[in-house]
């Protein structure tokens, strides 16, 4: 089977827009984020009050009604994030910065440090907003990935996202 990218859900007037690694193969197999059953990224959401319930992954869509778009710094789907080259961080990092400056969302959450680390050339990262914006203007709020490989407790994760509540 083929993997194929996902699509971006983006649109203008964001509040959040969620940005991830990339793809993984559940996703590219169903077309949907987050759809690795193991991927805790929609209960997260919704334990940190920032959906009214949780949503399933082939609802992902419908976030842009809530205001919240979903994007991943690589668009190749792959095992998992250590498969993705410098080069491809690099190329993703400049579209990304591309998408974000067209679509202006009030704040950008990067599901993951590392995310965070590849975009902005970072090395010392701390959970929230960001002190200084790559792209000035917009918030850039760091929070853990909701990956089921994270070894930070369920908790502590989402009181990180519900630090998200104050732009939505």
């Amino acid at each position: 089977m083929q993997l194929v990218p996902i699509p971006d859900h983006l649109q203008e007037g964001l509040k959040i827009l969620f940005v991830g690694f990339n793809p993984s193969i559940r996703s590219s197999e169903t077309g949907y984020h987050y759809a690795n059953p193991n991927n805790r990224f929609w209960k997260i959401l919704f334990e940190a009050g920032l959906t009214p319930r949780k949503f399933l992954p082939e609802e992902n869509r419908e976030l842009l009604a809530l205001g919240f778009g979903l994007t991943n710094i690589v668009a190749r789907p792959t095992r998992e994030a250590a498969e993705i080259s410098k080069e491809e961080y690099a190329e993703g990092a400049a579209l990304l910065e591309q998408k974000i400056k067209q679509y202006r969302p009030k704040a950008v959450c990067f599901v993951g440090k590392g995310v965070y680390q590849e975009f902005s050339k970072k090395r010392t990262i701390q959970w929230g907003v960001q002190e200084e914006s790559v792209i000035p203007g917009v918030i850039e709020y760091v929070a853990p990935s909701s990956s089921g490989l994270v070894r930070i407790k369920q908790r502590d994760i989402v009181e990180i996202y519900k630090g998200l509540n104050k732009f939505k």
